[in-house]
C-alpha cells in the first residue's frame, strides 16, 4: 500500500512539474515585452485565440473571438519579433468599465456614429458629455461567434440590437473576415512588388453590416456605419501621413475633434497631411471622402517601422458626422481619422497609443440589405532606404525628413 502511495505521489509530482514547465514556457516573462511572443502568451491566458500564420511561421496574427473579433496584434518576424499592435495589459483583469473597455488592438471593429443626433454612444435626450458616453456592449466587451477558420483566415459574426440618439431601434448583424496575406497577396493589394529583403505583413479585413429588422434605415431614422480603428504604440519619432487630393474643394481636414491640434503637431500642404503621434498630446483629426485617397500611414523613425492602411472609399456616398454634438448636420462626416493619445485634464491617460481609422458610408439599408467595408493593414521593417522606396511608391511621400 505504501509503495502504491509513493508511486502515485511520485507520478503526481512529475505531472505537476510538467504542467508547471508547460505554463512557464508560455509565460510572458519568457519573452521580452514588446515582442509577439509576449503578447501571445499574455492573451492566450484569457482567450482561446485564433492564430493566423504564414507557412514559414514568420508572419503571425492574433484574432480574439472573446474580445469582439479584434485583430489584437501581428508580427513579421516570429515570436521574438516586434508586436505591432498596442495592448492595454492593465484592463484585462479589471471590472467592466461602463464607458469603454480599452483592451487595445491592432484592428478593432466598432459601429458609428459616435456622436451627432444619430449617435450610438449616447442615450436619447442625454447631454453629450463623457459621463453619459457608453460604448455599446456588443462591440465593447461581448463575445463574438466564430463561423469558420484555418491558418490563413477567420470569419466571425455578431447579432446586435442597438438604439440611437434619435430613438431608432436598430436590429443588425455584423460579419467580419480576417485574412493573413502572403507576399503575393501584399504585392497585389498594393500594386507594387515589395523588395524581398524587407520584412512585411499584410492583413485584409472585410466587414459587413446587414439590416435584420423590418424598418428601413433612412436619413430620418438614422443609420449606423462600420468603423475600423487601428491602435499602435507611439514613440517620439512617429509621424502619421495622410495623402490627400489637392484638386478637390472644401476643407482638407477637421483638426478640432477634441480641441484644436497645435500647429506644431499637424500640417497639410502639397497633398500631404502630417500629424505627430508621440502619445503626449491628445488630438483627433478627420478627412472627408472627397479629399482622401483611401490610404494613410505612419513611420516610426526610432524603431524603423513603416505602417500603411488602405480602405474602401465611396465619394458619392454619405458619410456620418461623429462629433459629440446633436446640433451639426449628421450627414456630413469623415472617411478617415487619426488620433494621438495624451493626458486628460486630470492628468490621467488611457495609453499612450495612436490610431489610424477608416469609416464606411452610412448604411442606409432596406431590410435584408448589406453594406461592406474593406480595410487593410500593412507593416514593413528593413533599411530606411527600402522603406522610403515603399513610402514614395505607395503614399507618394518621403520618410527622409524623420
Amino acid at each position: 500500500m505504501n509503495r502504491q502511495f509513493l508511486f502515485f505521489l511520485s507520478a503526481g509530482l512529475f505531472l505537476l512539474e510538467a504542467c508547471t514547465q508547460a505554463n512557464k514556457s508560455t509565460a510572458p516573462a519568457n519573452f521580452k515585452k514588446g515582442t509577439f511572443g509576449y503578447d501571445h502568451a499574455f492573451l492566450q491566458q484569457r482567450d482561446s485565440l485564433l492564430v493566423l500564420k504564414s507557412k514559414d511561421g514568420s508572419s503571425m496574427v492574433l484574432v480574439s473571438p472573446k474580445y469582439q473579433g479584434k485583430v489584437f496584434t501581428s508580427t513579421a518576424s516570429g515570436d521574438t519579433g516586434r508586436s505591432f499592435g498596442w495592448i492595454n495589459y492593465k484592463v484585462f483583469d479589471s471590472a467592466i468599465d461602463p464607458h469603454m473597455n480599452a483592451y487595445g488592438g491592432e484592428d478593432r471593429l466598432w459601429l458609428g456614429p459616435e456622436g451627432s443626433k444619430f449617435a450610438l454612444f449616447f442615450k436619447p435626450g442625454s447631454q453629450m458629455l463623457f459621463s453619459n458616453w457608453h460604448t455599446p456592449a456588443a462591440f465593447d466587451h461581448e463575445k463574438w461567434e466564430v463561423l469558420k477558420s484555418d491558418e490563413q483566415k477567420v470569419e466571425l459574426a455578431k447579432n446586435m440590437q442597438l438604439q440611437n440618439y434619435a430613438g431608432t431601434q436598430l436590429n443588425l448583424r455584423v460579419d467580419r473576415k480576417v485574412t493573413l496575406l502572403d507576399r503575393i497577396g501584399i504585392d497585389s493589394a498594393l500594386g507594387f512588388k515589395i523588395d524581398r529583403s524587407v520584412k512585411s505583413i499584410g492583413i485584409n479585413t472585410i466587414n459587413s453590416i446587414t439590416n435584420t429588422g423590418k424598418q428601413a434605415w433612412t436619413s430620418s431614422t438614422g443609420a449606423p456605419c462600420l468603423w475600423n480603428l487601428d491602435m499602435f504604440t507611439p514613440s517620439p519619432g512617429v509621424r502619421i501621413i495622410i495623402p490627400y487630393n489637392e484638386s478637390t474643394g472644401g476643407k482638407i481636414a477637421t483638426t478640432d475633434y477634441f480641441g484644436q491640434i497645435p500647429p506644431d503637431r499637424v500640417s497639410a500642404e502639397h497633398g500631404e497631411l502630417n500629424f505627430k503621434a508621440d502619445g503626449k498630446s491628445r488630438g483627433k483629426l478627420g478627412m472627408p471622402a472627397n479629399r482622401t485617397k483611401g490610404i494613410a500611414g505612419s513611420y516610426d523613425s526610432i524603431n524603423n517601422v513603416l505602417t500603411i492602411i488602405t480602405f474602401d472609399v465611396d465619394r458619392k456616398a454619405i458619410y456620418l458626422n461623429q462629433e459629440w454634438t446633436p446640433d451639426k448636420d449628421p450627414l456630413i462626416g469623415d472617411a478617415v481619422n487619426a488620433y494621438n493619445d495624451g493626458p486628460l485634464a486630470d492628468g490621467t491617460q488611457m495609453g499612450p497609443f495612436y490610431e489610424l481609422e477608416s469609416v464606411s458610408p452610412g448604411a442606409f439599408l432596406q431590410p435584408g440589405a448589406t453594406l461592406t467595408h474593406g480595410h487593410n493593414i500593412f507593416h514593413f521593417t528593413g533599411t530606411k532606404a527600402k522603406l522610403n522606396d515603399i513610402a514614395l511608391k505607395i503614399l507618394g511621400v518621403s520618410i527622409d525628413r524623420n
